[in-house]
């Protein structure tokens, strides 16, 4: 079993998820909740309320993966400084504690959870709950996609010998090679 912290970075409000995945690449939700800072106060209060919070998370729940949101080219400047801000905060605590991080863009979450990159934030929110056998979507969106991301990664990083044994299922397996052969393709 592999436990994956995920984090949607943002100064306001950081969603962060934790899931665990099972051999079988079934996941399952362990914790997930939005952070907040206040933005009333100074930048390095509200960096460091935020990074703290993190580092509390990290050190309780014990991640063998951290999977962040990357940061994405938007016309709201401030919006995208605090997002980077957040993900170095992340980054930094990723490398203290010896944790593998790995980012992935809004499509790539996007299709891991709902099959399109084009996806509406409340398609996302919906699949999440699916996926996650939860009988309503997380709230804030924030939640919902920090889970999102943590999925995509369970997902994407998922082979048999690292899910513990066990085998997958042919469609698991379907995936494996469709996934292994657009890869081999995009490297050409």
């Amino acid at each position: 079993m592999s436990r994956i912290l995920g984090v949607d970075p943002g100064l306001t409000r950081c969603g962060v998820g934790v899931i665990d995945l099972a051999s079988s690449r079934k996941v399952s939700l362990v914790r997930v909740e939005t952070l907040r800072s206040d933005p009333t106060e100074q930048l390095s209060t509200r960096v460091g309320t935020i990074g703290a919070q993190i580092e509390a998370l990290i050190l309780e729940t014990k991640p063998d993966g951290i999977a962040i949101e990357r940061v994405f080219s938007q016309s709201n400047v401030s919006t995208v400084m605090g997002t980077a801000q957040i993900s170095g905060v992340v980054l930094y605590l990723a490398n203290k504690h010896s944790i593998p991080v790995a980012m992935h863009t809004p499509t790539e979450v996007k299709a891991a959870v709902t099959g399109s990159g084009r996806a509406a934030k409340a398609q996302v929110g919906t699949m999440v709950a699916q996926i996650l056998g939860l009988k309503e979507v997380p709230k804030p969106a924030d939640a919902a996609d920090s889970l999102a991301i943590a999925i995509c990664h369970a997902w994407k990083s998922f082979t048999p010998s690292k899910g513990g044994g066990g085998g997958v299922t042919a469609a698991q397996a379907a995936w494996l090679a469709a996934e292994r052969a657009a890869v081999s393709m995009a490297r050409r």
